[in-house]
């Protein structure tokens, strides 16, 4: 591995933690270091189009698939690069955190890749991000087992096959303000991005496979071409040739749904894909348009895939991978599988059904957020794949989708129900109070939930309240019977920082963009020592 002269540029704002020196190392932190230096003006530059392409939305500019690109488009000529080892089958994909738990169970899961998520499922305490690093590199070691205090043993199964390991960073939009690059944070996607990739890419490569990762909320070919030239730099630095590195879009923001063919075109030497995003997608309809009437939404559950305008979205997704070579992969499925037995079969029946669509349509794989969910996901693509590793034959020629088949929310509106409300102010908090706890990813009512289902119910409330299709007044007395049924099941909940996160990301006259970067700075950032 090449050896560069540390900057000692890079400044660790945090108490150290069991085991973080390992991370941390002064080559590791130059690393990260050369990323910020290199590309952390065009992240800000991006970022001020984001807000400017908000703008422009608002004001009533149209959204249709860009004539600057219709060459990249009609160049039937491109084709991203194939399937890199450990991910020529992604039948099935199991996503989570990167703790250790969560590592055991993924790998020995059945699954084909296991996507560790640093993004929505992952509450960015610093003992999160760097425990996380530390994960993946003993799970990529094989030395990740251990016993819990009570005495349960996780292990690594002796398989010939485990899942090969994709990661999300976090996405443009978030900060890593226990790290400091010439007194400013780091970017947080290049924090969570270098320290894995300082680390394990030659790993990875000596296992087998690669560095390979999943690039959430992207919002245009842009952000698209400046991930893929932190790939080249990466590569260059660590000695590696170009188009090691794959990577999979999410495709979970209306706008990135225009340029599809042009995120693909971007990172085609290093493209494995696109995966569909379905509530961030929906937060993000929201987010972009919900000043307007004729994008009311009703409420989340009766917002299905089989919606117009959904699957508008999904058709072309799928059209547009295997046109370029590139896989399609189905979203999440969020079931906990109950120990009742009714509601195990009912929770299965849908998964089942939801995946048997996706792979009709002609996805590759799909997600699931547990393990008992993997033999019911594999065996709706095993159906249809048979024994071949995806069906990018398929080009879907028959798929016509215009601007307005991915706008047409109107033919689908309704007013929001009285349970609906209730749901979204339940799930919120019970999600806020365990984020704020330190714990990404939990089982609610029966589902995984995460970062993109708090951002959906959340901007649902922020809506209806809007357009006043219910009144402050009756959020706020439902808020106040829900904090008080979730402090008699969880003693444990801060209830008022709880109902203040809630007040500000759903109640407030402008609706916040996320609310994790407010909520990360005010709750979870713990400096040692004060940033100069």
């Amino acid at each position: 591995m090449p050896t560069t002269a540390p900057t000692h540029r890079v400044r660790v704002l945090a108490a150290p933690g069991d085991r973080h020196a390992e991370i941390l190392t002064p080559a590791a932190l130059d690393f990260v270091g050369k990323l910020a230096e290199a590309f952390g003006e065009r992240r800000l530059d991006l970022m001020k189009e984001r807000r400017r392409q908000a703008l422009r939305l608002a004001g009533g500019a149209p959204l249709v698939f860009s004539p600057v690109t219709s060459a990249v488009r009609d160049d039937p000529s491109w084709r991203v690069a194939p399937p890199a080892p450990g991910l020529t089958d992604r039948r099935v994909e199991i996503t989570g955190p990167p703790d250790r738990r969560m590592a055991v169970n993924a790998l020995n899961s059945g699954a084909r890749v296991w996507m560790a998520d640093f993004e929505d499922a992952t509450a960015p305490t610093w003992e999160n991000i760097v425990g996380g690093q530390l994960v993946l590199r003993d799970a990529i070691d094989r030395s990740i087992d251990f016993t819990t205090a009570d005495g349960k043993e996780y292990r690594l199964a002796d398989l010939d096959r485990l899942a090969t390991i994709v990661v999300r960073p976090r996405g443009w939009h978030l900060l890593e303000e226990h790290l400091e690059f010439d007194g400013a944070p780091v970017p947080a996607s290049l924090v969570d991005f270098g320290l894995y990739f300082f680390h394990c890419a030659h790993r990875q490569i000596d296992a087998g496979h690669g560095p390979y990762f999943y690039l959430p909320k992207l919002e245009n070919r842009y952000e698209a071409r400046l991930w893929n030239d932190v790939f080249l730099l990466a590569q260059e630095l660590l000695g590696m040739p170009r188009g090691t590195v794959r990577a999979t879009v999410l495709i979970e923001t209306i706008t990135a749904a225009f340029e599809m063919e042009e995120i693909l075109y971007e990172l085609r030497e290093h493209s494995s894909g696109l995966n569909a995003g379905r509530w961030d997608y929906l937060f993000s309809l929201i987010k972009t348009f919900g000043h307007r009437t004729d994008f009311l939404l009703p409420d989340r559950g009766q917002v299905t895939m089989t919606a117009p305008f959904m699957r508008a979205y999904t058709e072309l997704l799928v059209r547009t991978c295997h046109q370029r070579g590139a896989h399609a992969i189905g979203g999440m499925a969020a079931q906990v599988p109950s120990r009742d037995p009714a509601a195990h079969e009912a929770a299965l029946a849908k998964v089942r059904l939801d995946k048997e669509r996706e792979a009709e349509d002609g996805f590759d794989g799909s997600w699931v957020a547990h393990p008992g969910l993997v033999q019911v996901c594999r065996k709706a693509f095993d159906g249809v794949l048979g024994d071949l590793p995806d069906q990018i034959h398929r080009t879907r020629d028959d798929v016509e989708v215009t601007p307005a088949d991915l706008l047409s929310v109107r033919r689908i509106s309704g007013p929001p129900t009285r349970e609906g409300i209730r749901t979204n102010i339940s799930v919120a908090l019970g999600y806020f109070a365990a984020w704020l706890r330190g714990q990404g990813a939990v089982a609610l009512d029966g589902l995984m939930e995460d970062a993109a289902t708090a951002e959906i119910a959340r901007v649902q409330i922020w809506q209806w309240v809007r357009h006043r299709l219910i009144d402050r007044e009756t959020v706020v007395r439902l808020l106040d019977e829900e904090l008080d049924t979730l402090g008699a099941q969880y003693p444990w909940a801060p209830l008022e920082e709880v109902r203040a996160m809630l007040e500000r990301n759903a109640l407030s006259g402008e609706l916040p963009l996320f609310f994790t970067p407010d909520a990360y700075s005010r709750h979870l950032v713990r400096h040692a020592e004060p940033r100069s």
